[in-house]
């Protein structure tokens, strides 16, 4: 088997697995808050009367739904790649340059990431809540937010030694 037909496909391994993971929990969070903004306001409409928070559900669910996708995305990179100066240049010296963006996206996401751990544990200390009918408690949120940013960096590091290769 060639080294170019056994990376092709999905990528396989322990990182792939935890992006695919925060991936199906983001969609599962995102339709959580899809399916409560539904039958709030359908209740709304029967009822006058809403279900009790759901702003704060709401806002939490679709929050951590989409930091879900973060590391799934940088793994398959479905993000936009501009590359009209670089089509020219060899597939290998791309493969560096890409590289390269590659372990700054890694490092952003890693600092991204120890940010939310200190505003999670900060947030943990100070005992902060959601301003509403719930009071609902922001640090597990936060610290979830933590966990897809390292994640991510972790999809991001994860691609620097094919890219270097050139086996994109």
């Amino acid at each position: 088997m060639s080294v170019e037909a056994r990376d092709a496909g999905p990528p396989a391994g322990p990182v792939p697995l935890l992006a695919r993971a925060l991936a199906f929990l983001g969609g599962a969070s995102l339709l959580v808050a899809a399916c409560m903004t539904t039958v709030s306001v359908v209740l709304r409409w029967l009822t006058s009367q809403p279900i009790r928070g759901d702003f704060e559900i709401v806002s939490i669910a679709s929050g951590v739904g989409v930091l879900g996708f973060l590391a799934h995305g940088t793994l398959m990179r479905s993000n936009i790649l501009v590359d009209s100066f670089t089509t020219w240049l060899p597939r290998r010296v791309t493969g560096v340059i890409d590289a390269f963006w590659m372990l700054v996206w890694a490092g952003l996401a890693l600092w991204i990431a120890e940010r939310l751990v200190l505003g999670a544990w900060d947030s943990w200390r100070s005992g902060t809540r959601t301003i509403g009918l719930l009071a609902l408690p922001y640090w597990w949120a936060i610290g979830l937010g933590a966990l897809c940013f390292a994640a991510t960096a972790l999809a991001a590091l994860w691609w620097l030694p094919r890219l270097v290769r050139g086996r994109i």
